[in-house]
């Protein structure tokens, strides 16, 4: 199953850590967690505070402990294909919190959710017998609009709901390329 997940983070620093953890299943599920920072976990930025709207009090009453947010993410996510918006820092905090909850860091791997997007496309055109030679144009474009969208769109910077953002646009893509190919297939009737 496909899953889209976001972290929201102390800061964009070094040695920032994941403050909330969001997750999609394509079929709609979902989860969201506060997490509560691990004794080391220092680094702490107001800027990102400020976006996120998540004080480290907050966190430290409210949010679950690390190790309890990493197990439950192991025992939900595991085997399934993890997507987000931008890997490298997600991955990052995603490494953070698994070692920090003494599993292996490697443990779950996020790929770019561009990817899945390009998938859910190209699916669609084999699904419906598009000529692998048109493909590539009709894809372009889809992808570039859908791009275009998400530039455009305020990220709503919690974890869950920019998470259903991502699920939201894998679908729109999924639902153009289905329409890009019913108008190729009238076109040949």
């Amino acid at each position: 199953m496909i899953v889209f997940l976001d972290f929201e983070a102390s800061s964009l620093g070094k040695r920032s850590f994941p403050v909330e953890l969001g997750w999609v299943r394509e079929d709609g599920r979902e989860e969201s967690h506060l997490i509560r920072p691990a004794p080391d976990w220092t680094e702490w930025s107001a800027e990102a505070e400020a976006i996120h709207r998540l004080t480290r009090e907050r966190l430290e009453e409210e949010g679950e402990p690390h190790g309890e947010v990493a197990r439950r993410m192991l025992a939900e996510l595991s085997g399934h294909a993890l997507y987000a918006s931008a890997p490298s820092w997600d991955g990052q905090w995603l490494s953070r919190l698994l070692r920090a909850a003494g599993q292996p860091r490697h443990a779950l791997r996020l790929r770019d959710t561009e990817e899945a997007r390009r998938d859910a496309a190209l699916a669609a055109f084999t699904a419906a017998g598009v000529e692998p030679s048109r493909c590539d144009q009709l894809l372009a474009g889809i992808l570039a609009d859908i791009v275009q969208e998400q530039r455009e769109a305020t990220p709503a910077h919690r974890a869950l709901e920019d998470a259903k953002s991502e699920l939201r646009l894998w679908q729109e893509a999924r639902r153009r390329a289905e329409e890009a190919a019913r108008g190729i297939g009238r076109r040949h009737a």
